[in-house]
């Protein structure tokens, strides 16, 4: 079964249009130990919303995918680097990334208040009060629903997630 997850990021730091000029990106930095954990668990293949945070109206962009299964983040162990984390080593790392894609980039952004409105989306890792992991996992459901609600022009990339589930 394909695991689906969200994927936030600042867009004056890194957004949807970056991740489309670029074609891929690693998702380092990441310094929560639960986020780390989901992104151990990803897959090559596994799909992601790529979400717009800290802007007004905050929500989904567009679609990323998981091209590199993760592995040690390099920036953990670059000294004087923000994430730089000194009590890594290379033989025992503490953090990790995974590589994303492009998928593609929605017409329009899928606001947070859309989503708080659906009641499909009960109980999603986002919606949560208080909820700042940068990954989230994000059910088969709240995938399905989610996609319904973006623009049509979006219906191929449907198809695409449906042809991607029924090959694994």
């Amino acid at each position: 079964m394909p695991n689906y997850w969200l994927f936030k990021s600042e867009p004056d730091v890194y957004g949807i249009d970056r991740l489309e000029r670029e074609g891929r990106t690693e998702w380092s930095g990441v310094r929560n130990f639960q986020a780390r954990n989901f992104m151990r668990e990803m897959e090559v293949g596994d799909l992601g919303f790529f979400y717009h945070s800290s802007v007004k109206p905050p929500g989904i962009a567009g679609i990323a995918e998981v091209i590199r299964a993760a592995y040690p983040d390099f920036t953990q162990f670059e000294r004087g680097h923000e994430y730089e984390d000194p009590t890594s080593r290379p033989e025992k790392p503490k953090w990790w990334m995974v590589d994303v894609g492009f998928v593609g980039k929605f017409d329009r952004l899928i606001t947070l208040d859309e989503l708080r409105a659906m009641p499909e989306l009960e109980g999603m890792a986002l919606l949560r009060r208080g909820q700042r992991l940068s990954v989230q996992p994000v059910t088969a459901a709240q995938w399905t629903a989610i996609l319904a609600i973006a623009d049509t022009t979006m219906a191929s990339l449907q198809a695409v997630t449906s042809s991607r589930d029924a090959a694994r």
